[in-house]
């Protein structure tokens, strides 16, 4: 589908890169040529996905770092880190967890700690990757929302509000960053087949059964679903993209 050598000369810095779809978007990138670094809490985990990228991909270039991204001195010491290397002119704030309850029994620890991972913890990487991204010239920031940036469930209020941050973070940081060359998306997955939504399938009865009905695809995605868009958002072919949200859901939200 892509060229191989589309992101050579290319260094991409992926927050929560470990599992899932962050590891799904270092894998297409290494295939691609960037360089890469990956950060996340689980230290293991992250040398786990390490070192099998490097197995199935020879001559990988990957880094790991652990970071704890709701912390924002964790941020900058990782970040220091990172740009010590070689300065990323790829940022993908993909970190991201979430914690279900009702409005009105949601522990306000849990709000902070769901809004600091989800969407402060994606400004504090821009905040500090921007002076690197400039100097590029043609910088790329891709921050994963969901479909519950524009859609609601009872049970993710406050995933829902991060999310829906996240696209209006996105908007704005594109419109300031523009003349600087460095573009700004978001990237919306619907239904993923992912470690937070097999717990989801568990804890919602039906939830299985109603997301195939309403997901004309009629499956659940897979984080390799997301290798594609995040690949041609980071290349050259999407200099003139900033500001947009791209669902990725198996037409999920089209349907009304």
């Amino acid at each position: 589908m892509f060229a191989p050598g589309l992101l050579s000369g290319r260094r991409a810095l992926i927050t929560g890169g470990g599992t899932g779809l962050g590891r799904a978007i270092a894998r297409r990138y290494l295939q691609l040529g960037a360089r890469i670094a990956i950060c996340g809490r689980r230290l293991a985990v992250l040398e786990e996905t390490a070192a099998a990228l490097r197995a199935e991909i020879p001559g990988a270039d990957i880094a790991v770092y652990a970071c704890d991204v709701r912390d924002p001195a964790a941020v900058e010491a990782m970040l220091d880190a990172v740009f010590a290397e070689g300065a990323p002119d790829i940022l993908v704030n993909n970190a991201g967890t979430n914690i279900r309850n009702r409005p009105e029994t949601y522990k306000l620890e849990d709000w902070h700690s769901i809004i600091n991972t989800n969407l402060t913890s994606g400004m504090l990487a821009s905040q500090a990757a921007y002076p690197y991204l400039k100097a590029h010239g043609c910088g790329r920031v891709i921050n994963n929302g969901s479909m519950l940036s524009i859609f609601g469930l009872p049970l993710h209020v406050a995933y829902g509000a991060s999310k829906g941050g996240v696209v209006q973070m996105t908007k704005s940081t594109a419109a300031a960053w523009a003349a600087d060359g460095i573009t700004v998306n978001v990237i919306l997955p619907g239904w993923i087949d992912t470690d937070l939504t097999r717990k989801a399938r568990q804890d919602m009865a039906g939830l299985n059964d109603n997301v195939l009905a309403r997901t004309p695809s009629k499956r659940w995605g897979l984080p390799a679903d997301f290798e594609g868009i995040a690949a041609f958002l980071a290349s050259d072919a999407a200099a003139f993209i900033t500001g947009v949200a791209i669902p990725v859901d198996g037409g999920y939200s089209v349907q009304g």
